[in-house]
């Protein structure tokens, strides 16, 4: 085990877990709450919760994500799909389709990896600030990328190669612990319906109080605005400027927010928004403050990991029918080595 900081930064738990901790807060998804998670599922009914991944649709909400892309297989000289056996065995009855994806991790229902977002911050001690990530892993000897486009995968000489890696913090951190346990859903779209809101600590106490909503050490919390479904009904066409001005959004420059968020003892935060916080942020008193101050609260101070563009509306409406908002969560991402985000198909149980 190694300390990699002298200085952590005003409110993280690095080291709380441990030096060389790599989970967060998905520590406090322990069997117990596994557990309390099971004994939500009682009605035997499954929701769903991610969008089809191919939604939103086009890179208007993000021009550096782009919609998946599925092409099948070579079988000889031909694409392997309605394809027969070849060969020797011409007369076998076998029709096969086989197929591969071309997927931006992040492009649609995700998990954000702690290793998604960092800050510059003097970790060490020694007066500059460098690129650090949660707990103290460093860019450039952690988490490794290339420094330019030449390197980066896009050249003919390169193609198919892997060129940047997230030797600590990468997705399957997330995904070897297990995501399963018991989840709370708080429904800012039963109080503000469309409108576009900064959802501060005032406004989120009043929408936990109106339902009776209690948050415990290790539950996953989920935030419903209503902008998923949004998207859904858009049918792969968004309209960016409509969604950029809808739903609600959790203000991340509110500090006693930011307090709730650590002192709840939530281990995942997850929305069915763009980024779970506002973008772009509340005004920050000073221009150099984080642009993403939520993210950089979440993944960089606290490991703890977001989950963006879920699909929450179905379930919170059979959630706000039959009185009530604890469910089972079953969300493990994809365990790809080095990734800093990954999709999700996450199942509700209730």
């Amino acid at each position: 085990m190694t300390q990699r900081w002298k200085n952590r930064p005003e409110g993280a738990n690095w080291g709380e877990f441990g030096a060389d901790d790599q989970r967060g807060r998905l520590n406090l998804i322990t069997r117990e709450k596994v557990l309390q998670g099971l004994a939500e599922a009682r009605e035997g009914l499954t929701f769903c919760l991610s969008l089809p991944l191919d939604h939103p649709g086009g890179s208007d909400l993000n021009p550096r994500r782009k919609p998946p892309i599925l092409r099948p297989t070579i079988r000889g000289d031909q694409p392997n799909f309605n394809a027969v056996w070849d060969g020797a065995e011409a007369e076998a009855t076998d029709v096969f389709c086989d197929d591969l994806a071309i997927l931006h991790l992040q492009y649609s229902t995700q998990w954000d990896a702690l290793s998604h977002v960092g800050s510059r911050f003097d970790a060490d001690g020694d007066g500059m600030a460098e690129k650090v990530y949660y707990n103290g892993f460093r860019a450039g000897e952690d988490i490794v990328g290339p420094q330019s486009l030449d390197d980066a995968g896009l050249s003919e000489r390169m193609r198919g190669e892997s060129t940047s890696h997230a030797g600590r913090l990468g997705i399957e951190n997330m995904a070897a612990h297990g995501v399963q346990g018991r989840a709370v859903m708080i429904d800012l779209h039963a109080q503000h319906g469309d409108e576009r809101v900064y959802v501060g600590y005032d406004q989120l106490m009043r929408a936990m109080e109106a339902d009776g909503v209690e948050v415990e050490q290790g539950d996953m919390v989920c935030l419903h605005t209503g902008f998923a479904e949004m998207v859904l009904g858009m049918n792969r066409r968004p309209d960016p400027h409509r969604l950029h001005n809808a739903c609600a959004v959790l203000d991340g420059r509110d500090e006693r927010l930011r307090d709730w968020i650590t002192q709840s003892g939530l281990a995942v935060l997850i929305a069915d928004n763009y980024a779970v916080e506002g973008l772009p942020a509340m005004p920050g008193e000073t221009a150099c403050c984080s642009q993403l101050p939520l993210h950089e609260h979440c993944l960089f101070k606290l490991g703890i990991h977001l989950g963006e563009l879920w699909r929450l509306t179905p379930l919170a409406q059979w959630l706000r029918e039959n009185g009530r908002n604890r469910f089972l969560l079953t969300a493990p991402p994809l365990r790809l080595p080095g990734a800093a985000g990954s999709p999700v198909t996450p199942i509700a149980t209730v």
